[in-house]
């Protein structure tokens, strides 16, 4: 009998009892933790295209493609990440599978082969094609597809026009372009025993611990419901009633005349000294749930946030004044003029969407508060140190686990996928070519709207290829992955400057597109440890993205049109939620690299030349900290000090702000250290299940929200709906600075 799958199950007949015999110890794997992770035996009689599996992914891709989207422009962007989507369906695929009818019918077209809604009990394999079906709703877990970014800065902060066709376009090539040569590159880095991806390690965790059988009183299902509603319950008090628990900055309301006191408590704008919050959307904003990241890497974030937080910062502003960083606020994204003041963008665009030079001549340079510009250097310092790290640290790993990916014999892993019917070989470059030309049509027929020239598609897609299979291989074997996105606007940038639309479609075909050909191969390394047919993989995710791209669109463009004002903070009352803090980064990234150029800003003709050299900085300390560690090579805490993860600790600021990282912080601690350490039953059991409970809780009653008193317009005003109270955080301290509704000192 078939299930509702189009692709048989292969025709073996080994059982998994008689693979786990059959097994030569020279098949295990290579490493350690793979090992000890995945299991080395298949079942390939699982159905795994059923009807409960395309009902549920298709369900949870277009829902977390919907909230990821709806929470996008919102003060504190919540992502809902999949594994929200993975502890959620478990449940209600079991419950399916008891409740479904089990008859056989036949299907016209497909002959006398036997079908049924109900082909047995809720399988792994089906759970693990719907979390790939979420992983693509929420633009593995960043949300949104990036390139929405290029749609808002057009309408809503620049307010031009671009058409909806034009924008799906454009979502959806950045989208797939990737694909085509990531398909190529899998016999590389996805077969091999050696290319292990830790992070899909993590996965294949949760779900063999998901399936395994229930035997105590308080089932994961039961837990996840009753945390569901807690969490819904709760949101509509800092949500609406009460918005200002979300950002409890104390210290503020005890000095609420004093700028550098303010500066010191704000949690939204100035440094966060004791600022808290009761809203879980602030504490899992911008750095995802801290109940999923270990606690290694909290401390790591700890590290790096407090140094660059409470020691740079401080000196920087108060006790040297870097590039008169008293004349601006203490920590902003907006840009300004010499005189402090909001820098007026619209007035230095000529109507060719193109830097207007005198207009910028008499508005002057462009200037950046002080954290703005140390947050870039801190940009560039990762980028370098990423490199260097990974080549010092890991580089002869990597060179021998690459060589012994040719050399060495298959896995077991490897074997078991080859029961499998593996995706035809014109597949890839067929999805390239039609991407690429696509993409191609979009910049010679619609270049009014993205201004990208033909060659700067090539360009850019000749980048991210080139830097594909490198990066793959470093996210393989070390879990770091470098970025792109400031490279490749430097670069064009520099190339053709005045053009803030081409420069992010460029930045976002060679960036995105190589992060979502390292994204597409993790995904596919979890089907490997998984034994999922490859077909199957390639589809879901193929179609998951499509979908995925176009509900974002579509959400993005409903909300643009309709809410007034949105993502003009200026413009907006003190308890909106609709200020989009990434797309404000992201236009003001248009405007430096594009619209102004780096010439402009950090080079010759600009203010800020030295951030330059953090580059260098970058890169020697790597090097620095690896000489140390050759020349005491019993210190083992040496090798700990990871600068990458130090210098990038704070790379989600702007846009998240203080209170986000203490919030996370604490409750990153609390759980991934006292709980784990003290009641490590309770975590192994209930850990991940209570985050997707809190995501899925604030994510429901948020949109409730919005659709009941939001869409009418109906608010609630008093003192715990006025914002943070902390009005004069953003003021300058230098003498003689005028500002609207701030002191003159």
């Amino acid at each position: 009998m078939g299930s509702l799958e189009l692709q048989p199950p292969p025709t073996a007949t080994t059982r998994p009892s008689e693979l786990d015999h059959a097994i030569d110890e020279d098949d295990l794997s290579p490493i350690e933790e793979v090992r000890l992770t995945v299991t080395n035996t298949d079942d390939p009689t699982l159905p795994v295209w059923t009807f409960r599996m395309w009902f549920l992914g298709l369900l949870s891709c277009g829902l977390l493609s919907f909230l990821n989207q709806f929470f996008a422009y919102r003060t504190e962007p919540l992502i809902i990440t999949p594994i929200t989507a993975l502890v959620a369906t478990l449940p209600i695929g079991r419950f399916m599978a008891a409740v479904l009818p089990k008859a056989k019918f036949r299907i016209p077209g497909f002959g006398s082969r036997l079908f049924s809604l109900n082909p047995g009990p809720f399988n792994i394999k089906e759970h693990v094609l719907i979390s790939i079906f979420a992983n693509a709703g929420s633009a593995f877990s960043s949300g949104s597809a990036y390139g929405i970014g290029i749609v808002t800065i057009i309408k809503a902060f620049y307010r031009r026009r671009i058409s909806f066709f034009a924008g799906w376009l454009l979502i959806i090539t950045t989208q797939v372009l990737g694909y085509g040569w990531a398909g190529l590159l899998r016999k590389y880095v996805v077969e091999p025993a050696h290319m292990w991806w830790p992070a899909a390690l993590v996965q294949v965790s949760l779900f063999r611990a998901l399936h395994e059988r229930e035997e105590q009183r308080m089932s994961r299902a039961k837990f996840f419901l009753i945390a569901l509603i807690c969490s819904f319950s709760w949101y509509v008090v800092p949500g609406y009633l009460f918005s200002t628990l979300t950002n409890i900055s104390w210290v503020c309301w005890a000095f609420s005349n004093s700028i550098t006191a303010q500066q010191i408590g704000s949690g939204m704008r100035g440094l966060g000294v004791g600022a808290l919050t009761l809203d879980w959307a602030a504490v899992a904003s911008f750095l995802l749930s801290p109940l999923i990241s270990p606690f290694f890497a909290i401390v790591n974030v700890f590290v790096g946030y407090t140094l660059i937080i409470y020691v740079v910062i401080p000196i920087a502003y108060w006790g040297f004044n870097v590039y008169g960083a008293n004349r601006f606020p203490i920590f902003s994204s907006h840009l300004f003029t010499a005189q402090g003041e909001r820098y007026n963008i619209t007035a230095i665009v000529n109507d060719k969407f193109e830097l207007d030079i005198p207009k910028y001549e008499e508005q002057g340079q462009i200037h950046l508060s002080m954290f703005f510009a140390l947050a870039y250097g801190f940009g560039f310092a990762t980028i370098a140190s990423t490199l260097t790290h990974v080549a010092f640290f890991y580089g002869r790993e990597i060179y021998e686990r690459y060589r012994a990916s040719y050399k060495g014999k298959a896995d077991i892993h490897t074997k078991l996928m080859r029961r499998y019917k593996d995706i035809p070989s014109w597949w890839f470059p067929l999805l390239l070519v039609a991407s690429l030309v696509v993409s191609l049509a979009l910049c010679i027929f619609v270049n009014d709207q993205v201004q990208m020239p033909w060659w700067g598609l090539l360009f850019a897609s000749a980048l991210a290829f080139v830097f594909t299979l490198p990066i793959s291989i470093i996210t393989a074997t070390t879990n770091q992955t470098p970025g792109l996105n400031i490279i490749t606007e430097y670069i064009m940038g520099m190339i053709l400057p005045g053009r803030p639309i081409a420069n992010v479609c460029f930045k976002t075909y060679g960036y995105m597109s190589m992060a979502q050909a390292v994204s597409f191969l993790n995904d596919f390394k979890l089907g490997h440890y998984m034994k999922i047919p490859p077909r199957s993989m390639f589809l879901v995710q193929f179609i998951g993205t499509i979908l995925s791209g176009t509900i974002n669109i579509a959400v993005a463009w409903w909300l643009l049109n309709s809410v007034a004002n949105i993502c003009q903070d200026d413009l907006l009352p003190p308890d909106s939620p609709w200020t989009c803090p990434g797309d404000r980064v992201f236009f003001d990234a248009s405007v430096i690299w594009g619209l102004v150029g780096p010439r402009r800003i950090f080079g010759t003709l600009g203010n800020y030349q030295a951030v330059n050299w953090f580059f260098l900085g970058g890169a020697i300390g790597p090097i620095i900290v690896w000489l140390i560690h050759k020349a005491f090579p019993k210190q083992s805490w040496i090798p700990l000090i990871n600068l990458p993860v130090l210098l990038g600790a704070t790379a989600m600021m702007p846009a998240a702000t203080p209170l986000n990282y203490n919030a996370w912080i604490l409750v990153g601690t609390i759980f991934n250290f006292f709980i784990f350490r003290y009641r490590k039953q309770w975590w192994q059991r209930y850990n991940y299940v209570l985050s997707a409970a809190l995501d899925a809780g604030v994510a429901f009653m948020a949109v409730l929200l919005y659709s009941v008193v939001g869409m009418e317009n109906k608010s609630i005003t008093w003192w715990g709906t006025n914002g943070e109270h902390c009005e004069l955080a953003v003021c300058p301290t230098a003498k003689g600075i005028e500002v609207d509704g701030c002191p003159v000192n």
